[in-house]
This record gives structure tokens, C-alpha cells and sequence, in this order.
């Protein structure tokens, strides 16, 4: 679409008096593979493309949408969102347009859409071959591959004119050993805004091996013990602690809405002063990176808590608005159906200067979580509730024997400054991140960490 007739349509979503119009265009060409009982399951490959617009009155907001992007149906959509400001009588116009500046993405090196096939389904058969072959307890192996290519054309009525392509690419791999009436899974996944080059850094077959490794390992733990302990969290267990414990409650929308932990406490000390959390959306290849964000916004690189203390919130146009606050380039939607929710690109919490050795040496008793598993945080308060995927005991400064079913239960602000040591070393994972009925493609890290008093569970005896 011409920037002529993306401004006759934002000028027809302002006639009625709103303070701003967005133009949301998207073409999404997507894979996806699976494999089960080392058979190919099901190809899907699809394209989805469409348009959305957004109009802003004060506090009102309307959303339209649909896959007819042509410019009549455009101007058509235009005034039916506009008639949320009938009441309102702004006299905002449409700015003339620019591309704002944004940080260098690295060019994709090999675009999934010019591999055939048969290598990506190749790649899953020895994922699954390789997993299996770990040893015969594993009796089931399921793995997938996705790629996705978007391309997306965001414009609005305060100038901003953006065109921008996302590349992403997934694979997982999931095993399941038996062992008499015990069954354990084990799980390995990696992905990245990349292209197949994502295969460099771990291949296939290390990844089937790895939760084959990580089933083993759990189809032979003893039950984990109860009670409170101190617990080092390794770096390889991603940053599920930083994302669900702390992140949501740093998103601009919730702050407002008085849905977090972390209202109202800009300038206070929230987490030990060894604490550092930050949202980045510039880094390179990683899973939730972004040069623009899906208001046409650049991505940027945020720190949320500097030493402990909170200094910034994350925020979209409309929750930057609202406060006068800086807007952080974190407004993404899933897809041109849905207006855009203040969301994490990739957040981590920063090194420090603590060995790992010198960590677990300081353990006399305690838990080492090696991987996260799923769980469940309360915005409003803080309290959290996470499965431990793979953990050991520390004993007398050692990691001994494996556990399973282990949780950790807690308060998010609570461990932050509950933290006693933060580790020189830095961990991703990828995922994927739920709101409000959206999903979006996130990363999350962390050094390893040291955490006094916090509640394990697990089948145990309690200590």
C-alpha cells in the first residue's frame, strides 16, 4: 500500500475526532513439522495476511480488522473505528511520515523458505533417532520444527511509517522414559530471529540427545525433599524467574491497572542491590528481538531495576501516554487481529561477579535447579508457584543426588532481595509468552543465582 493511501486512510479514521490512528499491515508465511513415533505427523505451511486499525479518543479505544486490504475497505474500517471519538472532538491531523531509526538486525544467512523439506524433516528423524538411542528406556520421542517469515507495514497519524521483516526459527525435541511404574520427560528446545544458521549452534542431534539425557537423569532422581532452603538457581535454567516473577509486573498496562507487585514503587530499593533487570530488544538473533516493535516503535534496550532499585517500567505508546512516560518500544500483538499490550522482548537479569564453584561451596544443604519447568505468579502480589524440571541436592558444598517432583514457592520481590550472590555466567531460554489471549515469541536469561529461604516442595521427607 502507497503512503498516499495510508494517509487517506488515517485521515478518515481522525474525522471524527480522535487523538490518534494506526495502520497494521501483516504477510505471515509460516511451517510448522512434527514428528511422533519417528513418523512425520503433519505439515501445515499457510499464509496470513491482513490489516488492523486502531483508533484513540482520550481513554477509548477501537480495534477493526480485516483480510481485505484494499484501500477502499481500508477507508471503510477507518470510520467505523473512528466512530469510538463521535463524543470526543479531537483535532489531531495526520503528521507527514518518517522511518525512525533502529538498531541493526543481522541479516538472516540462510532463509528457511530456501531449504527444501526434506532437510527440515530430516533434521526432526534425527532429533528422534538420536534421542531414542540414548538408551532403551526412552519409549517415546516427539520433536518439531517452525519457521516463520513476517513482514509487517505499521503506520500512524503522529508520522511514524515503518516497514520491517521478522525471520524466526524453532525446533524442540520432548522424551518420554519408562522405568517399571515410573515415567519422566525430558525436554530440549532452541530458537532464535535467525535462519537455519540456527542449526550452528547446536545441531539436532544434540538436542534429541539432551532431553533423552534430561528423562534419564529423572527416571533415576529420588524423591526431593520439603521445607525451606536455600536454593541456587543455574543459569541454565533460562530466566523463567526474571520473566514470570518479575517482568509481568514491570509491564506498563498492568502498573496501571493496579495488577502489580511493583506499583507506585519508581525510586524505591524492590531487590538486592546485586540485582540488575533488563529488557532488550536489540540483541542480535536472540528469540524475542525486534528492530521495531509492532507500533512502528525501535526496539530498545531497557533497564528495569538498576542495583535493586526501580527505575523503569516497560511501556507502549498508549501506557506511555497515559503517564507521560518514555515510551520503551515494547508494544507487540500477536498478529493484525489484535491491538498491540505492552509486552517482554528479551529481559535477563544481568552477570555478576560471584564464581558458580564458590556458590555451591557456600551451600551446606540446599537445591540446585539446573532447569525450570512451568508454573503459575499472581501479578498483583508477587507469590509464585514453579515446577523444578531438573534438580539436584547440594550437600556439604556438593551437588549430589538428582530429585523430582521439586517446586518453588515464593514471593517474587521477596527472593529478589533474598538474592545473596549472582554469578559471572548468563543462561538463555526461549518461549513463548501468554497475555491476555496473545502469544509473542520471548527469550529470557540469568546468571546463576543464590536464594536464602525459599519454600521447596516436593514427595519427600521435609528437612
Amino acid at each position: 500500500m502507497q503512503k498516499k493511501e495510508l494517509k487517506e486512510i488515517l485521515n478518515a479514521a481522525l474525522s471524527a475526532g480522535a487523538d490518534f490512528a494506526e495502520i497494521f499491515i501483516e504477510q505471515k508465511e509460516s511451517t510448522v513439522i512434527s514428528c511422533e513415533d519417528s513418523k512425520i505427523e503433519k505439515i501445515n505451511t499457510g499464509i496470513d495476511y491482513g490489516m488492523g486499525i486502531r483508533v484513540i479518543a482520550g481513554e477509548s479505544t477501537s480495534y477493526v480488522h480485516s483480510n481485505d486490504v484494499s484501500l477502499n475497505n481500508g477507508i471503510q474500517m477507518a470510520k467505523l473505528a473512528g466512530t469510538v471519538a463521535q463524543e470526543y472532538r479531537s483535532k489531531a491531523t495526520v503528521q507527514e511520515f518518517q522511518m525512525p531509526g533502529a538498531s541493526q538486525q543481522p541479516t538472516v544467512v540462510q532463509r528457511p523458505e530456501q531449504v527444501a523439506f526434506d532437510d527440515k524433516i530430516a533434521l526432526l528423524k534425527v532429533a528422534d533417532a538420536e534421542a531414542r538411542a540414548l538408551n532403551e528406556a526412552i519409549q517415546q520421542v516427539s520433536v518439531s520444527y517452525s519457521d516463520v517469515t513476517q513482514k509487517v507495514l505499521i503506520a500512524n497519524s503522529e508520522g511514524t511509517c515503518v516497514e520491517d521483516e521478522r525471520v524466526r526459527v524453532r525446533f524442540a525435541c520432548n522424551s518420554i522414559a519408562r522405568k517399571a511404574d515410573q515415567i519422566q520427560t525430558g525436554f530440549s528446545s532452541m530458537g532464535g530471529t535467525c535462519g537455519f544458521e540456527l542449526f550452528e549452534e547446536k545441531s539436532a542431534a544434540q538436542l534429541g540427545r539432551e532431553s533423552a539425557k534430561r528423562a534419564m537423569t529423572l527416571l533415576e532422581a529420588v524423591p526431593c525433599p520439603t521445607g525451606k532452603m536455600t536454593v541456587i538457581i543455574g543459569s541454565e535454567a533460562g530466566g523463567t524467574m526474571v520473566h514470570e516473577a518479575c517482568g509481568h509486573g514491570l509491564e506498563g498496562d498492568l502498573v496501571q491497572k493496579g495488577l502489580s507487585a511493583y506499583a507506585g514503587k519508581l525510586g524505591q530499593q524492590v531487590a538486592s542491590e546485586k540485582i540488575t533487570v533488563v529488557d532488550d530488544a536489540t540483541i542480535a538473533g536472540k528469540y524475542g528481538s525486534y528492530a521495531y516493535d509492532d507500533e512502528g516503535n525501535p526496539g530498545e534496550k531497557t533497564v528495569l531495576i538498576e542495583n535493586g532499585v526501580l527505575v523503569q517500567y516497560m511501556n507502549d505508546l498508549q501506557t506511555a501516554r497515559r503517564t507521560g512516560a518514555v515510551c520503551t518500544g515494547n508494544g507487540r500483538r500477536e498478529s493484525y487481529r489484535e491491538k498491540p499490550l505492552t509486552r517482554m522482548s528479551n529481559t535477563y537479569i544481568a552477570p555478576g561477579n560471584d564464581s558458580v564453584e564458590d556458590m555451591i561451596a557456600s551451600v551446606e544443604y540446599g537445591l540446585y535447579v539446573k532447569r525450570m519447568g512451568g508454573g503459575q505468579v499472581n501479578s498483583l502480589n508477587g507469590d509464585y508457584v514453579f515446577d523444578v524440571a531438573e534438580g539436584y541436592l547440594i550437600e556439604h558444598g556438593q551437588i549430589t543426588k538428582a530429585v523430582r517432583g521439586a517446586t518453588l514457592a515464593g514471593n517474587g520481590p521477596e527472593s529478589l532481595r533474598n538474592v545473596e550472590m549472582v554469578g559471572n555466567d548468563l543462561g538463555y531460554a526461549i518461549g513463548t509468552c501468554g497475555k491476555n489471549g496473545q502469544s509473542a515469541p520471548v527469550a529470557d536469561a540469568q546468571p546463576t543465582l543464590k536464594i536464602h529461604g525459599l519454600t521447596v516442595g516436593g514427595t519427600g521427607s521435609s528437612q
